[in-house]
């Protein structure tokens, strides 16, 4: 049955939610504050090496600080939102120096941007059927995948707030979230944008070891251990790798320490369920990991993005900040290594833990 503007919200809903997501609400498709401030963060290089970031349209205007320059037809933003969640420990309750962290959103069996998009063409496939057929309807998906900034949208979908963390926040859920939004050409009811709960709270800040949170939702990218672990590439500068602490992959600690996720609830998707060997590995597997092993144990992972190279790269440093002098000998091997990055940081590390040994 061809329903009308009133109900295409319901549909919508009720849609996501058959489609296995927790939350999801509808946003306007027009600019917001938010997003006026995301040409200055750009010219002041907080985006570091992530010049996907910087996409411009054909008159030189940046695609991500409008969405009109992306998709002029859009006219609602729908927002999808599905926990991932698990009942491990937190990266700050686990003390192993010889084992990584890997972000926990890393953990699962599929890439998260396939395991979301499949669920948000379903919603996108019930909102094409229950449109009259003598509408014309536009409709595009994206997980990650679009110049468009996801959070800014969850936000005045309802989804959550903002928080100081630069993360979306539900007072329910918590910050574990993996969002998906389809941009529609029909001009849906928007939801109340949700208020900012963070209040006086500034633990997320502090927590931050590599100060990358300048102030209350200011994240310089150069300096987050999630950039440093995945998008950079090539050497980490010496004096920020102290503070990425026995981080291999992304990090948790903004989140880990938020009030919001003190009591966040386990994921019910399978998809995102942890697989063992992924939680906090061992650190000289890692760094001795072959190319057909990185192969074979991150098909299918987002762990690829930082490619064998920095992952090996990324554990090194975790041994030279872990004190361990049983893995001196690891070090020492690595510091031959045929790709320099690695060896160039196994020899930071190597020299790191002989320091700790005379200490």
């Amino acid at each position: 049955m061809p329903g009308s503007i009133s109900q295409l919200e319901s549909i919508v809903k009720q849609a996501a939610r058959n489609a296995g997501f927790d939350l999801a609400g509808i946003a306007p498709a027009a600019d917001s504050p938010e997003l006026e401030v995301f040409p200055e963060w750009l010219a002041a290089g907080r985006a570091g090496e992530m010049k996907y970031m910087e996409s411009r349209d054909e008159q030189g205007l940046l695609k991500r600080a409008s969405l009109s320059r992306v998709a002029p037809w859009a006219k609602s933003v729908i927002v999808c939102a599905i926990n991932y969640n698990t009942n491990h420990p937190y990266s700050t309750e686990v003390s192993d120096p010889t084992r990584g962290w890997i972000s926990r959103y890393a953990w699962g069996r599929e890439d998260y941007h396939e395991a979301v998009l499949r669920r948000l063409k379903r919603v996108e496939a019930a909102l094409h059927e229950a449109v009259d057929e003598s509408s014309t309807l536009t409709t595009r998906s994206y997980v990650d995948t679009g110049p468009i900034v996801e959070r800014v949208f969850a936000k005045y979908a309802g989804v959550g707030w903002i928080g100081k963390n630069t993360c979306v926040i539900n007072q329910k859920i918590g910050s574990w979230l993996f969002l998906g939004v389809i941009l529609s050409s029909l001009e849906l009811t928007p939801d109340i944008p949700a208020p900012d709960r963070c209040g006086t709270c500034t633990r997320c800040i502090t927590a931050c070891p590599t100060d990358a949170i300048l102030a209350p939702y200011q994240l310089d990218a150069t300096r987050c251990i999630s950039y440093l672990t995945i998008e950079k590439r090539g050497s980490i500068p010496e004096d920020l790798r102290p503070g990425m602490g026995h981080h291999v992959f992304g990090c948790d600690i903004c989140q880990d320490v938020c009030p919001w996720n003190r009591k966040a609830p386990a994921t019910s998707a399978p998809e995102f369920s942890a697989r063992e060997d992924l939680v906090n590995p061992a650190l000289e597997w890692l760094a001795q990991m072959s190319p057909v092993e990185f192969r074979k144990t991150f098909r299918g992972s987002p762990v690829r993005r930082a490619k064998r190279s920095g992952l090996r790269r990324n554990a090194l440093i975790s041994i030279g900040n872990s004190g361990k002098q049983e893995l001196l000998p690891v070090t020492a091997k690595l510091m031959l290594d045929e790709d320099e990055s690695v060896a160039e940081t196994a020899r930071w590390a190597h020299a790191r833990l002989q320091q700790d040994n005379e200490h």
